[in-house]
């Protein structure tokens, strides 16, 4: 009997926001069928369990921690339980995003501004914060962010989105640069471009599902990326219908 190769991320640790709907699902799906044990988090807990599920019947290893990143202290408590459990953290894939009303700058409501800057800018910032020791620990951390076009394209009436998701690139590249002479950390930051999501629904609702890449698509070239080595930091885009 052949004994079966071993699988590209066997014996690591990933962590993956956003992770119960969706690119987030998908792409812990397929880091888990790479051999990593994921960690899912998200604020739909049953949505959390319905992955982690699968991922398990599958024969991979997954642990849910339902929280909402903008909560204060959330990422700290997150950080202190991974870290009691495992020595490093080998990947972190930042999906969550927050996509609020798309309306006229001048007509920007504060409140919902607030919320995407908060889950997109400030929760990314303290994810990294609470992770850098960890991932410094690991021989080869990676970390994924997930971005889109309007961040780097700005378009009419997507400006709070596209400044949060700007400020969101601007805070991995900077991160990337500060740590790729004194660590393993690599950086990438990633726009997956139009891709069937319940978000891009919500943004486009006259548009056809069915025109466009699932999420495990994505997922796929995540976990190909993952397993390469790229010079941090690395930026890439695919998927661009639109």
């Amino acid at each position: 009997m052949v004994d079966a190769a071993p699988l590209p991320f066997a014996g690591q640790v990933a962590l993956v926001t956003g992770a119960s709907r969706g690119i987030g699902a998908a792409t812990a799906e397929a880091i888990a069928a790479a051999g990593a044990h994921v960690v899912l988090t998200a604020r739909d807990t049953s949505a959390l369990e319905a992955v982690e599920e699968r991922i398990h019947a599958a024969g991979g290893h997954a642990t849910i921690a339902p929280m909402d990143l903008a909560e204060p202290d959330a990422i700290v408590r997150l950080a202190g339980a991974i870290a009691g459990r495992w020595r490093a953290l080998d990947i972190m894939v930042l999906s969550a995003a927050v996509l609020p009303y798309l309306t006229p700058v001048a007509e920007i409501e504060p409140k919902a501004f607030t919320k995407a800057l908060t889950s997109n800018v400030m929760a990314a910032q303290a994810m990294i914060a609470g992770f850098d020791p960890l991932l410094r620990k690991s021989a080869d951390a990676r970390v994924i962010g997930l971005t889109s076009g309007v961040a780097t394209a700005p378009r009419a009436y997507w400006g709070a989105y596209a400044a949060s998701k700007a400020a969101f690139e601007v805070l991995l590249d900077c991160y990337a640069q500060e740590v790729r002479a004194i660590s393993k950390v690599r950086v990438a930051i990633v726009n997956p471009g139009a891709t069937r999501t319940a978000m891009r629904a919500r943004a486009y609702p006259g548009e056809d599902p069915a025109s466009l890449p699932e999420p495990a698509s994505v997922a796929a070239r995540l976990v190909t990326l993952l397993g390469e080595q790229f010079a941090s930091p690395y930026r890439e885009s695919f998927n661009q219908s639109r």
